[in-house]
């Protein structure tokens, strides 16, 4: 038996050597920017194929400078164990702490320490350096090298070999796949291509999958795990998707691939419980909260006993068990993480409880009554397939090869029967996608005090006609005002 995929992410201060450490374990430079190369310094992520003999993992090498923790985070995601760099002539420095803080706030307990540059330091600078560094992370075994010399190479390589043997990888429920987006490019003749580290589940070629939160379907053309061209991929694995059904501008670092079932929530609110630097975060008004690749600036309400609200100003996209990290915004610093509770709370304070199912008297979409026959449950299907972006009726009966008023017909039997909701006359949303499009966009305007066309636009991923739907029929049901332009919440008054 093979086994189990897993990614290792380097990590640590810039110039302590990283890169080159890479590059003499792996034979990869990962710096592939022309401007990476001629400063000398990592700005974006880079990929290699780590050979241990008997096991091959997936490494990502972040870059060190502090500007560009935001990128270190994105690729620390989805790691499941370090490779913390500490150079012997500087030892730890500010961004090796706050990077140990972010694979702390991940949960990513299980490394190496590899002391680097010992080839230019004297006996004494060389302990020193070490017994900071162990200090550090004491419970990583620690192994001195020269990228340079080569010194110590096979003795890091076998120290990575015992490391992964032990860890447990991270939890992948389900078998939908999750990948969270950190690269999005062209590739000449062949598209549009991401690349992620499987979070969970598996993909194969030619599976239909969404990119959210856009909502955007697109199809699975080819699978490559480092080169290697694959019929399917693992969790854990790192993977380059090539695209069909979906252009470069519209996936970006940030967005996730994911099927239905997967369960993401595009969400402005998360119920965390704080698991590090509680108290730190919790006396920050404002903070900027990291998921997956993706981040956003967050209001803070202490919920007690250790739990927060964190009230997005832009959507991340969440399942129950994702991990956060949350970094003070002014002046940059990690705070501390947590786990996601609930994915997509209302807003509330603390002592409140979820209604328990029994409590909860909201009613499920009807379906469409037997009586109504295949063919309109059969346009049902068609629209639920659409998403946020349904098709109207000339272009469904086109796809479908039926006559057009066959098809209206089906949107006002839907509509009447409360299975979808007709936001005008050519925008017919399947009920349960309706609900989450409207209170996304009602949260958004809760946040600001009220929203527009074009916020909704930007913000969903959406195109003007649907963010304008979305805005009319959400007046419509008293469930937000118009003011000339604006749209404000129903407790909101203008002026």
């Amino acid at each position: 038996m093979a086994p189990q995929p897993l990614t290792v992410g380097t990590a640590g201060h810039i110039d302590h050597g990283k890169t080159t450490l890479v590059r003499a374990l792996t034979g990869r430079d990962t710096d592939r920017l022309a401007e990476e190369q001629r400063r000398g310094i990592s700005i974006e992520l880079g990929f290699a194929s780590l050979d241990l003999g008997q096991r091959r993992l997936s490494l990502v090498d972040v870059p060190g400078h502090e500007r560009f923790v935001r990128t270190m985070i994105a690729g620390a995601s989805g790691i499941d164990m370090f490779l913390l760099v500490v150079a012997a002539d500087d030892g730890p420095m500010p961004q090796t702490v706050e990077h140990l803080a972010v694979l702390r706030a991940l949960g990513i307990e299980h490394g190496v320490v590899a002391l680097t540059k010992v080839d230019l330091v004297d006996e004494e600078t060389r302990l020193l350096a070490t017994a900071a560094a162990t200090e550090l992370a004491p419970q990583a075994p620690l192994v001195e090298v020269s990228a340079e010399t080569g010194a110590g190479i096979e003795e890091l390589r076998a120290a990575l070999a015992q490391v992964a043997a032990e860890v447990e990888p991270r939890e992948a429920t389900g078998d939908e796949p999750v990948l969270h987006v950190d690269r999005a490019f062209t590739v000449a003749g062949h598209g549009t291509v991401v690349t992620g580290t499987l979070w969970a589940g598996w993909l194969q070629r030619g599976q239909q999958v969404k990119i959210l939160p856009s909502g955007r379907e697109a199809r699975v053309r080819s699978i490559e795990v480092h080169d290697r061209a694959l019929e399917a991929a693992d969790a854990h694995q790192r993977v380059a998707l090539n695209l069909g059904g979906v252009e470069r501008d519209e996936v970006a670092r940030g967005d996730v691939v994911a099927t239905e079932g997967a369960g993401i929530n595009v969400t402005y609110r998360l119920d965390v419980d704080l698991l590090s630097g509680a108290e730190a975060i919790l006396a920050e008004p404002r903070v900027q909260v990291h998921l997956g690749t993706r981040d956003g600036a967050a209001r803070v309400v202490d919920l007690g006993e250790g739990g927060a609200q964190l009230r997005l100003e832009r959507p991340l996209l969440a399942r129950p068990g994702d991990r956060v990290v949350i970094r003070r915004i002014a002046p940059p610093d990690t705070l501390g993480g947590g786990l996601v509770r609930d994915p997509e709370p209302p807003r509330h304070g603390p002592g409140w409880e979820p209604p328990t199912p029994e409590e909860d008297q909201t009613p499920a979409p009807p379906p469409p009554p037997a009586e109504s026959g295949p063919w309109t449950r059969k346009v049902l299907a068609e629209l639920e397939k659409d998403g946020p972006r349904p098709r109207g009726a000339a272009q469904l009966a086109e796809d479908m090869g039926a006559d057009r008023r066959k098809v209206e017909k089906a949107f006002g039997e839907l509509a009447t029967t409360g299975a979808a909701v007709r936001a005008k006359a050519d925008v017919v949303y399947v009920t349960s996608a309706y609900e989450k499009l409207a209170s996304l966009v009602v949260a958004l305007a809760e946040r600001d005090g009220a929203t527009t066309i074009a916020a909704v636009r930007d913000a969903l991923g959406l195109s003007r006609k649907y963010a304008q739907a979305l805005l009319e029929q959400l007046d419509a049901e008293k469930r937000l005002r118009r003011d000339g332009d604006r749209h404000l919440p129903r407790a909101k008054t203008s002026g």
